[in-house]
């Protein structure tokens, strides 16, 4: 891909870093002088400082040939005017970072493809690893649904069943479903059928309607996400 990405502060720089060992072609926007000289020192990239809410600027990075443009500042403003030009500029792929939630809603009225603060995020993880600690990684859809990895218990309720045992168990509620199981850390991840036992230390992919509630993660044997 060619890529430009604007801001190379704390979030616009890992994602350089990613993007240029990952053999795209990109440009970073910075208006701040110290932070523009580092990024050129680090990465095999051109680095641009100016003002991105600029047409002009964007223009020089490559607007006309950009596969997608990424805005990182701190600044909620800043990002809303960098993707409206990059919109009229007609960039296909246009994707920002939002910090303050009241304005997602502007982001979304203009057809930007958004990002939580990942600050927040990062909390969010954090506090789930002391009080959730039998998820491994999970992630949000919609209001209430999560993706979510857990590990099964040796006193799950549902260890040494199939899936077809569980659910006529009723262990598997109607908004509960394995997606995948990874065994023994080897091999490629098992795709689960009806007939598919689960065995204690299975790494399971489960989507719940519900979330990562205690009445879903109980049955893995992980009661103590009660509490």
């Amino acid at each position: 891909m060619y890529l430009i990405v604007v801001g190379a502060g704390d979030i616009g720089t890992p994602l350089v870093e990613l993007a240029t060992a990952g053999g795209n072609e990109v440009v970073v926007i910075e208006r701040d002088e110290e932070r523009a000289e580092r990024a050129s020192r680090q990465y095999d990239c051109l680095v641009i400082n100016d003002d991105a809410t600029s047409k002009e600027t964007l223009q020089d990075a490559g607007a006309d040939r950009a596969d997608a443009l990424i805005s990182t500042t701190d600044q909620d403003a800043a990002n809303i005017m960098v993707c409206l030009l990059a919109q009229e500029l007609s960039i296909p792929n246009v994707v920002s970072v939002v910090h303050n939630p009241e304005h997602m809603s502007v982001f979304e009225q203009i057809g930007v493809n958004t990002m939580q603060n990942p600050q927040s995020l990062i909390a969010e993880y954090l506090y789930r690893a002391v009080s959730r600690p039998s998820i491994v990684d999970f992630m949000h859809i919609g209001e209430e649904a999560e993706v979510f990895e857990i590990t099964v218990g040796s006193d799950a309720p549902i260890a040494n069943m199939t899936l077809r045992e569980a659910d006529e168990a009723d262990l598997l509620g109607g908004q509960t479903l394995i997606v995948a199981i990874e065994r023994n850390g080897e091999g490629e991840p098992i795709t689960p059928r009806g007939n598919t036992r689960i065995e204690p230390g299975d790494l399971l992919t489960v989507y719940s309607g519900i979330g990562a509630v205690p009445d879903v993660t109980d049955v893995f044997g992980h009661a103590e996400d009660a509490d």
